[in-house]
């Protein structure tokens, strides 16, 4: 019989996006700072309106967007309430009922690229407050690898190679988290 075991803490990662994105964000950095601590990486911007025309009419035409990572690690369960205080965020910045940016939180393990969803589906765990989880990419032989139901943004090598560089910068805190945690 297998014992229970405590998860990873993981790396909380955002991928924002919206018209006008850098803009966007130096208005929208220092809001997640606040609630969700110091940011550690951002990535370059990435083209998201070739993948989808889903969030067209209400968010615009020209959208990209920039990975967040954010420097304290996570506990995976942590992942609902962080999902819960983006949502409210996105409402702060609607105009009209319509969003204007899409904060999509998740986290990176050893092994995972992990989403938050409150959108239900075969591929996604229930976890509670009506959140699930996705496990969007893993990390295998060196590199992410997408999933039958990955997001075709997801699949790209572009998005991939900027997760990886936030693992790589995961795997650095996890082994200093480890070291501090066992002396």
């Amino acid at each position: 019989m297998g014992k229970p075991k405590r998860p990873e803490y993981g790396n909380l990662v955002m991928f924002v996006f919206s018209e006008n994105i850098e803009k966007k964000l130096q208005i929208l950095i220092p809001m997640l700072e606040k609630e969700f601590g110091p940011i550690d990486y951002v990535s370059k911007v990435l083209d998201f309106s070739k993948y989808t025309n889903f969030y067209s009419k209400e968010i615009g035409e020209e959208l990209h967007g920039k990975f967040l990572s954010f420097k304290e690690l996570i506990y995976p369960t942590e992942i609902v309430n962080i999902k819960l205080k983006t949502n409210a965020i996105e409402k702060r910045f609607a105009i009209n009922g319509k969003r204007k940016i899409n904060i999509d939180p998740g986290y990176i393990n050893q092994v995972q690229f992990v989403l938050a969803s409150t959108k239900f589906w075969g591929n996604r765990i229930y976890l509670k407050s009506g959140i699930y989880a996705e496990v969007t990419l893993m990390f295998l032989n060196g590199k992410f690898h997408a999933l039958d139901y990955t997001y075709p943004n997801y699949k790209s090598r572009e998005y991939q190679e900027e997760l990886e560089k936030i693992r790589k910068i995961y795997i650095i805190k996890r082994r200093e988290f480890l070291r501090r945690t066992v002396n």
